[in-house]
């Protein structure tokens, strides 16, 4: 069984999803490596088009399945995104949120950093996945914790995704 924690969400329509920092299935830039990798540890910029005109919010997760931990690693969550807002700044993930659109809401990724956690897979993993989606959502506000966790916003917007926008980029140990 290949291991796709996409294909476990519930079928709803797509929309586009780019970036001008890597393209769809490529590497990422080193940019987006994490610091301690000799990366700039900076969040992707994206933007999106095509979502359903009744979206009220958006929320925004980028998480690695290929990580060796049996659930994967949440590098990036970020919910309460106005639904006039269809693009994040390279850097929007910046520690504490302060380049986040206003009222959108980042929780802690998988090193309890309320911030955007760059590639960086382990030596001698290969190649990780890092699924970026993007969730058009029925409600303006999702009120969640902000100590919860990436995955308890997956369950949350679960219930509120109008449609999705999936696009990956990929890092292979050892390349930075």
């Amino acid at each position: 069984m290949a291991n796709d924690p996409l294909e476990r969400f519930r079928s709803v329509p797509s929309f586009t999803v780019s970036s001008n920092d890597f393209t769809d299935g490529a590497a990422f830039s080193r940019e987006q490596w994490a610091t301690t990798s000799g990366g700039g540890g900076i969040s992707p910029h994206l933007s999106w088009s095509g979502f359903p005109a009744e979206t009220k919010s958006f929320a925004v997760t980028i998480h690695d399945p290929d990580a060796p931990t049996g659930s994967g690693f949440w590098h990036w969550a970020v919910f309460n995104i106005p639904a006039s807002v269809t693009e994040l700044a390279a850097d929007a993930g910046a520690e504490g949120g302060a380049n986040l659109p206003e009222g959108a809401e980042m929780l802690s990724n998988e090193l309890r950093s309320k911030s955007f956690t760059g590639a960086e897979p382990p030596a001698g993993t290969g190649t990780h996945r890092y699924d970026i989606v993007v969730h058009a959502l029925d409600v303006d506000h999702l009120d969640i914790d902000p100590q919860s966790t990436p995955a308890v916003l997956g369950f949350n917007a679960h219930f509120h995704v109008l449609a999705r926008g999936v696009t990956s980029a990929v890092a292979t140990s050892g390349d930075i």
